[in-house]
């Protein structure tokens, strides 16, 4: 396999990549929060599972929905502060907000209002999430046009990112430690505030400090215009076809889908086992178990997962990183049946190399292979539509993670999942077990299956930007050519 060396004018400086990182620290925390704090809905304010489940995949099917449309927006935009900056400072304040009114929730009020409630303040979280996150990723594939050093700063990105995920399993312990707070709604509300306004400090940082790529062919941008709204529309739905008609880039969304969808529908299921099989449902005595198993997992996905993935994918390419680091999360997620054990619960923690290989490999690689795709839908269309490849790529993970928490619930409820008892039935623990194993293998071997015929290797990658930058140059000299004419 050929290898190329990084030029100098190529490597993203470290302030830079911190900063991009950060923007990715807000955007981790987010749903990383929302994993811990949607086991309050229903352990503590008692909402049915199915409920609770369409809360989770409601807003985020509309946050899907608006994704292209952003990314159509944010890749148009011509301003004199860039096409992503300013949606990333407007899109992180409402975002925070809303996450911190999102929680203010009491029991006493009944299900069907803190149902309506929550959808109708989600709804608004989502739609400022989508005018934050679609740009962010559109700046991150911009922000260097080498095959490595892209890998290089989704890495650093990724491993700020995995900081949310170290973090969050201890708003666990916070919301349910009775010497902080009388309830777990009161923890959820209070808590929700600081992680908040948190979020928005974090996600205005790379609207500050990054910088963005100057597009090669302004003429080729849309005006964003009331004027121009049918026009619009119509090269709109345009770029969607040409986007999902890019084979390299479907694979990348399938194979993703179904990664992110088997982690997220079995994302709650290790807080139940080990409250609910480790302790049997005592959740004073499962105390901090639960929260050292996610951040031991970050941690394992931050410090080993995304270095070991960035190495290997140097040495043998983006694709067989992906499918190394996949088969070896199969392997953690067998090894679970042995690691959740009631008489040694330090068991649980033997998975976990190998299961972080999973979520870590995934968006690490396949960020940067995404960024691969854009320079070749250029070479193809003549446009760089960041946006629009981020938009859709994040479209099908949000779509997978609305399947996956309806499918969370539903899954709870068929296994005979009881919220309103403290000891569930031996047949449920097993049938959540084996879920919490199956799942996410079978959605693992498909997305190898998807991703096997990925066909852009760093020589092709370096092939398509050569033929990139000598017709970048040939339409800079027939520009200037015109101008002279004149």
């Amino acid at each position: 396999m050929a290898h190329f060396k990084t030029a100098l004018e190529d490597i993203v400086p470290l302030g830079q990549k911190l900063a991009f990182g950060s923007g990715h620290l807000a955007n981790q925390l987010f749903p990383a929060a929302l994993g811990v704090f949607m086991v309050v809905l229903v352990m503590s304010l008692g909402m049915d599972p199915i409920l609770a489940g369409l809360l989770g995949a409601l807003p985020r099917l509309l946050d899907a929905l608006t994704d292209p449309i952003m990314g159509f927006i944010s890749d148009n935009t011509k301003s004199k502060y860039g096409r992503r900056k300013p949606y990333i400072l407007v899109g992180s304040i409402i975002t925070g907000l809303a996450f911190m009114v999102m929680w203010q929730l009491n029991p006493e009020n009944s299900q069907t209002y803190n149902f309506f409630y929550f959808l109708i303040v989600s709804f608004l979280f989502y739609i400022g999430y989508t005018i934050f996150a679609t740009p962010l990723i559109g700046l991150g594939y911009e922000m260097t046009p080498d095959y490595n050093e892209r890998t290089r700063l989704m890495a650093v990105s990724q491993f700020m990112g995995q900081t949310a995920w170290m973090i969050a399993p201890w708003f666990w312990v916070i919301i349910y430690n009775p010497a902080i707070y009388d309830s777990a709604p009161e923890g959820a509300r209070n808590l929700a505030i600081w992680v908040g306004a948190l979020c928005m400090v974090l996600g205005i940082l790379p609207a500050l400090f990054n910088k963005e790529m100057i597009v090669p062919d302004k003429s080729k941008m849309k005006n964003l215009t009331m004027k121009d709204m049918a026009v619009n529309i119509k090269e709109f739905i345009i770029g969607i076809k040409l986007t999902l008609k890019n084979k390299p880039f479907m694979k990348l969304c399938g194979a993703t889908f179904f990664i992110f969808n088997g982690f997220q529908t079995i994302a709650q299921f290790a807080f139940f086992i080990v409250v609910y099989y480790l302790f049997n449902g005592d959740k004073v005595a499962a105390g901090n178990w639960p929260a050292w198993f996610g951040t031991i997992s970050s941690v394992a996905t931050a410090f080993l997962v995304i270095p070991v993935v960035t190495k290997i994918s140097e040495k043998v390419g983006k694709k067989n990183a992906f499918i190394i680091a996949t088969l070896l999360s199969v392997i953690g997620y067998t090894l679970k049946w042995w690691g959740f054990n009631p008489a040694n619960p330090w068991l649980m923690f033997m998975p976990i190399p190998f299961l972080s290989f999973g979520i870590g490999g995934l968006f690490t690689l396949m960020m940067s292979m995404t960024a691969d795709v854009c320079d070749l839908d250029e070479l193809n269309n003549g446009e760089r539509r960041e946006g629009m490849f981020g938009a859709v790529y994040w479209w099908m993970v949000k779509l997978g993670t609305a399947v996956a928490m309806l499918t969370s619930g539903i899954v709870l409820h068929y296994i005979g999942f009881d919220e309103s008892i403290q000891a569930q039935s031996a047949e449920t623990i097993t049938n959540l077990r084996l879920a919490d194993i199956i799942i996410p293998i079978v959605a693992a071997f498909i997305a190898i299956r998807l991703i096997w015929k990925y066909d852009i290797t760093e020589t092709k990658a370096h092939e398509i930007r050569e033929a990139l930058v000598l017709r970048r140059g040939k339409a800079k000299r027939q520009g200037e050519e015109i101008i002279e004419n004149q």
